[in-house]
């Protein structure tokens, strides 16, 4: 087997790695400035910080459930580096958009980006993972899919710690600098053609997204598989939406103390999915996922009584990052949180590469895209829960604590495949 990092060295991966490093990077960017933007200038109320944390991460899911069907059959039907050229040419003309709203402190044009940005990864997204069986050998591809999940944590946390310390104008600057550098690099991904046949397009989204779901649900193990990776996403959708409210309200500190959360998160997401990776040796299994989980929720309510036991800032201002770094319960908050990442990436990692393995090679985009569309929904739910809790009067720490519940159900869904798989999984 090659190992997992020489991969960086070879033409069949490093440029798809580096065009997704990115584009990971200036996503987070872009988007946590805007957060922070909103969370620390324009609201002072939990809730409304939580709902617009919501609406945002619900405007970006939205691509996904409406057109994953459309980008899995483009996908599959043409050259899939083709593809990620013209994505990122659009790349460029979105953060035009994205920068004129930072610069012009715009929510309605931020808002837009973000939308725009939702339709550039959803297209964007089965092809990172479809084209690894396709560039790489059979013993390389977990190897690799566990690079680019690490690569992307990495770079959401390069993104998400520059947003919190550089103004509006610098990242307007940089975002589109960013894009101009990945639409470089996307020219140098080699040609992946269709592998069979191309298959005739649908482009009735709603039909189309019926039909690929059901064609690819009724698989067992693709079904236990796509639905454990949504119980993670649905999960990690209600943390995403309480980590600005949670920082600031209940830990009183500032924009650079939310940027750390986040950078501790991709952090620790990407040290699982390199872990995961040496445990199973390149093999991909489901073997350790239910136990991932089950510890992941246990590091959930861990944070949920760091938090419970925090005590806030009493002179009515915030806790800047040195302070917060000072505090006593800040070890506990810090290895609950990393602890939470590093499970979850040791969870889903093998399943995404289950996906791309499983299916014959011309059909691994629309399988990837089916996912998505199970995914984005099981997002919005989980947005959708956030928001309900929190107009209920429901507290951060107690929706942080209803996230161990949601880890339950993951482990059971994850076992049953890990089950069906038998000694194959």
């Amino acid at each position: 087997m090659t190992p997992s990092m020489g991969l960086l060295g070879k033409r069949r991966f490093l440029p798809l790695f580096a065009t997704q490093f990115l584009g990971a990077f200036n996503d987070n960017l872009f988007k946590q400035a805007m957060i922070l933007f909103a969370t620390y200038s324009i609201y002072s109320d939990p809730k409304k910080e939580a709902a617009f944390n919501a609406i945002a991460t619900g405007l970006f899911i939205l691509p996904f459930f409406l057109l994953s069907a459309l980008s899995g059959q483009l996908a599959d039907s043409y050259d899939k580096a083709r593809i990620v050229r013209t994505v990122k040419t659009a790349e460029m003309g979105i953060m035009l958009v994205g920068a004129a709203g930072l610069i012009l402190a715009s929510v309605p044009l931020m808002l837009t980006a973000v939308l725009a940005m939702g339709v550039h990864s959803t297209f964007f997204g089965p092809i990172k993972y479809a084209i690894l069986p396709q560039h790489l050998h059979e013993d390389e591809v977990l190897g690799g899919t566990g690079l680019v999940e690490a690569g992307t944590y990495i770079a959401i946390l390069g993104g998400t710690i520059l947003a919190g310390l550089i103004d509006a104008k610098l990242t307007a600057i940089m975002v589109l600098a960013v894009a101009g550098v990945g639409w470089w690099t996307a020219r140098e991904i080699p040609a992946a053609p269709p592998p069979g046949e191309r298959p005739a397009i649908d482009h009735h989204v709603v039909r189309a997204s019926v039909r690929l779901v059901s064609a690819t649900l009724h698989i067992p193990r693709l079904f236990l598989a796509i639905l454990s990776i949504s119980f993670f996403w649905m999960i990690g959708s209600v943390l995403i939406v309480q980590f600005p409210p949670l920082v600031k309200n209940i830990f009183t500190a500032d924009q650079q103390v939310a940027s750390l959360f986040l950078a501790i998160f991709s952090v620790g997401v990407a040290i699982g999915s390199v872990l995961i990776n040496r445990l199973l040796a390149g093999r991909v299994s489901a073997r350790y996922a239910p136990a991932s989980v089950i510890a992941m929720g246990g590091f959930v309510l861990l944070m949920a009584n760091a938090a419970r036991t925090w005590a806030p800032s009493t002179d009515g201002t915030y806790f800047t990052l040195a302070e917060f770094v000072r505090h006593p319960g800040a070890p506990l908050v810090s290895v609950a949180l990393l602890g939470v990442a590093v499970t979850g990436g040791m969870f889903v990692v093998p399943l995404y590469a289950f996906l791309t393995t499983t299916v014959e090679k011309d059909h691994t985009a629309r399988t990837v895209a089916a996912n998505n569309i199970v995914n984005s929904g099981a997002m919005v739910i989980g947005a959708v829960m956030a928001i309900g809790m929190a107009s209920l009067g429901v507290t951060v720490i107690n929706t942080l604590a209803s996230v161990a519940v949601l880890c339950v159900g993951a482990a059971a869904l994850s076992w049953r495949l890990h089950r069906a798989c038998g000694a194959h999984c």
